[in-house]
């Protein structure tokens, strides 16, 4: 998989937010709010007016989302139909701040522009927050236009109240970055059950070299462990993925350490264990390594006997011996198991010191590399077996069990 088919993959499994900029000196806000639902997972995608422009560039916008900035209707060649692309993109249109004349242009079904002509164009929920002039927000025909907008479904978040930009004291000024976010959250059923909460998660399996050009790994993908990583993130915690090698990209606003051996695993996991309020350990450790990675290539035959002869010795239990000293933290273990399931799920659970253990059988295509699984939660309650799902429905699944060990 591409570069770039990796980031599509990622951004498929992401709630695309469009925020529409206006012409308004509360546009600089805007960054912060393209900010906060990025650290929230959320995809940002930005459509501005022309005298939006006037007061933050689109190169501020662009480098902030890393993605292109829409501000005429036709400043994208490759895309003749840019409205209505970006329409069909959008999860939900978001435009902060909102001036009086984008109200009226959109209670009245104006388009005259990229962004009035996109939300007219676009299905998704609409998030309005206004922002101006305390006589421009009371007056008849800016509270009659919000109104029509209102019964229309559009959710419109009530402006501040206090000193202005041009003096005057009163309503008119842009809500709270932070309600605003949580509004948009909330459109987006995005629950925040995790703010404030510290989550390290492993994924994906461990290179143990053999030599420069060989090495000891299995079939791990990393996709349920990203997928923990990525639900985390978007439920408001501070994650932290401690990542073997994968061919995948790492979801947004989490912070990624990638590592290729078993020590290197521990050595991150142990750095990121002492701050964590829950901890998966969903990587696919090699349980043992070389003794010593030979310098050069391991010939066959009898010219290099030592390809045929190569000494083992076993990785630190990295579950186990983090999970041994934990205090507060709720611990979440993975066992991968080609019989007797469960059983050695149980096994595990009081062996390694867990909370929580997600069983899955693996082998015959099942687990390793696919899009969905089934598992068993095990813990000292019981077994419960979970129906197939895709991996990231599951994501959630474990993140709810565990929040219930949250001490």
């Amino acid at each position: 998989m591409s570069e770039d088919e990796s980031r599509c993959e990622a951004a498929s499994h992401q709630k695309t937010v469009l925020l529409g900029v206006t012409g308004c000196i509360a546009a600089y806000k805007s960054c912060e709010i393209v900010r906060l639902l990025q650290k929230a997972g959320v995809r940002v995608k930005v459509v501005m007016t022309e005298h939006a422009t006037e007061f933050v560039g689109p190169l501020t916008f662009r480098s902030l989302t890393h993605e292109p900035v829409g501000v005429g209707l036709f400043d994208n060649p490759s895309d003749p139909i840019h409205h209505i692309s970006l329409a069909q993109e959008a999860d939900l249109f978001l435009i902060a701040p909102c001036t009086a004349n984008v109200i009226a242009k959109l209670a009245n079904g104006l388009a005259d522009d990229l962004l009035t002509t996109t939300a007219l164009a676009t299905t998704a929920p609409l998030v309005i927050a206004p922002a101006m002039n305390v006589n421009m927000y009371e007056n008849g025909a800016t509270r009659y236009n919000i109104g029509k907008l209102h019964i229309r479904g559009a959710r419109i978040i009530e402006t501040g109240d206090g000193y202005l930009a041009c003096g005057d004291v009163g309503k008119g000024r842009l809500a709270d970055v932070e309600d605003i976010v949580s509004a948009v959250l909330d459109e987006l059923g995005l629950s925040r059950d995790l703010a404030g909460k510290r989550v390290m998660v492993t994924a994906g399996p461990t290179v143990e070299p053999i030599d420069p050009v060989r090495y000891i790994s299995n079939h791990s993908s990393g996709k349920t462990g990203y997928a923990i990583a990525r639900a985390a993130a978007l439920r408001g915690a501070d994650v932290t993925l401690v990542s073997g090698p994968v061919s995948i990209a790492p979801p947004e606003a989490v912070r990624t350490v990638r590592v290729r051996t078993a020590l290197e695993m521990f050595e991150a996991a142990q750095e990121a264990f002492g701050a964590a309020d829950i901890a998966v350990f969903a990587a696919a450790v090699a349980d043992v390594r070389p003794k010593q990675a030979a310098p050069r290539k391991l010939k066959k035959g009898e010219a290099d006997a030592a390809l045929g002869a190569i000494e083992l010795v076993e990785n630190p239990d990295i579950l186990a011996t983090l999970a041994s000293s934990k205090k507060r933290q709720v611990v979440v273990g993975f066992a991968a198991e080609t019989d007797d399931v469960v059983a050695n799920a149980e096994k595990k659970l009081s062996t390694k010191h867990a909370d929580l253990v997600v069983a899955n059988q693996v082998g015959e295509g099942k687990a390793f590399g696919t899009d969905d699984n089934q598992v068993w939660f095990v813990d000292d309650e019981g077994v419960e077996e979970l129906p197939r799902m895709s991996k990231e429905r599951l994501a959630d699944a474990i993140l709810d069990k565990a929040l219930e060990f949250v001490r």
